[in-house]
């Protein structure tokens, strides 16, 4: 059961328009099986797959020009 871990759980934040934050260290296993580590305290894995730096967030989602809503 997951709460029966004794491991200290990772904290995971979702926000608007914007990558996922995790609190590190982090092992990402991306689609093609290989793996990305990162030993930061906080990692910001990217979404909107724009990055050049994927799968850790560069900010390129800050690019896009957002929809007006009527």
């Amino acid at each position: 059961m997951p709460n029966e871990s004794t491991e200290r759980a990772h904290r995971v934040s979702f926000t608007d328009d914007g990558p996922i934050l995790v609190e590190g260290p982090v092992e990402v296993v991306l689609d093609d099986g290989s793996t990305a580590r990162s030993d930061r305290f906080v990692v910001a894995l990217c979404v909107c797959r724009r990055s050049r730096s994927y799968p850790w967030c560069d900010t390129s989602h800050r690019s896009r020009h957002k929809r007006r809503t009527a």
